[in-house]
């Protein structure tokens, strides 16, 4: 049996929609696999009521499939399912460097990131890459048609997450079809400079490039107390804020000495909206990594 840490993420950073990704300290899944002569799921932990034991419905058992390697795939969910976390990509990511490693398919974790994709393809429909990217290769990562850019960003985040449900599905639903001129402008400026942030391990930049003005406002509506969270976030010391994922989940990005206040903040500008919610001190970090046999 493989045992793998597979890392949540958070995709989009506000002004990378579909392209940015990072990895995160915590929370994470634990996959173990082991051959099987056809491939089986459990799953057990956080949400698991929520995940499909059909191989052919979960993302881990796409993977299995991609890589014509059954296996019996157990996943222990420390990622809740629709937070905005890549909770789905977390466990495609863990299962294709797992079953990879246990039948020697001598794929590099690049060569991954396209089978982890079909994971993904399962629950959103598309083979996304933006969280099984960071996922496998951990910091943070660019991902497009041609390829995936990584760089090994250190940046103190913090996550919260409310108590509220927002599918990928109707996230995608609400994505403006078009932009101005203007937006385009204004989004690929505030790209690159997220993108130098994280070259530079400054937390600064990277708030600033967070910033969004086409597909943030839009799934901002799908979140209740998104705007005051967000406002509150910023007054605590956060240099930015915007919707993790496809939501609930919201990232700030902060110095490490204001995480606390940050954290706070923001769970009780949630409760002021009569929304519970939980928060994660954490930073980006590395991808799945194997734990032992």
């Amino acid at each position: 049996m493989l045992t793998v840490r597979a890392p949540a993420t958070s995709a989009n950073l506000g002004s990378g929609f579909d392209v940015f990704g990072v990895a995160l300290e915590r929370p994470a899944d634990v996959v173990r696999v082991e051959k099987a002569e056809q491939t089986r799921i459990t799953v057990t932990g956080a949400g698991k009521q929520y995940i499909p034991e059909d191989p052919e419905k979960n993302t881990a058992g796409a993977v299995a499939r991609a890589l014509d390697a059954p296996a019996h795939i157990r996943i222990d969910k420390g990622v809740r399912p629709a937070s905005g976390l890549g909770s789905s990509a977390a466990s495609a990511a863990g299962a294709a460097l797992a079953v990879n490693e246990l039948y020697d398919r001598g794929r590099s974790r690049e060569e991954l990131v396209p089978v982890a994709a079909e994971g993904e393809a399962v629950v959103a429909g598309d083979a996304h890459r933006d969280n099984v990217a960071p996922a496998l290769l951990g910091g943070f990562t660019v991902a497009t048609p041609d390829g995936v850019t990584r760089v090994d960003a250190d940046i103190p985040v913090v996550v919260c997450l409310p108590d509220l449900v927002v599918s990928t599905r109707d996230a995608r639903a609400v994505v403006p079809e078009g932009l101005r001129v203007s937006e385009l402008v204004e989004t690929v400026g505030n790209a690159a400079t997220l993108t130098t942030g994280m070259h530079r391990d400054d937390p600064e930049l990277v708030g600033r490039g967070m910033t969004d003005s086409v597909v943030t406002p839009a799934r901002a509506q799908l979140i209740d107390g998104y705007d005051d969270v967000r406002e509150a976030a910023l007054d605590a010391g956060a240099a930015g804020v915007t919707i993790s994922g496809a939501g609930p989940g919201v990232i700030a990005v902060c110095d490490e000495r204001n995480q606390r206040a940050v954290a706070a903040t923001m769970i009780d500008a949630f409760d002021r909206h009569g929304v519970e919610a939980s928060a994660y001190q954490t930073s980006t970090g590395e991808g799945a990594r194997f734990l032992g046999n």
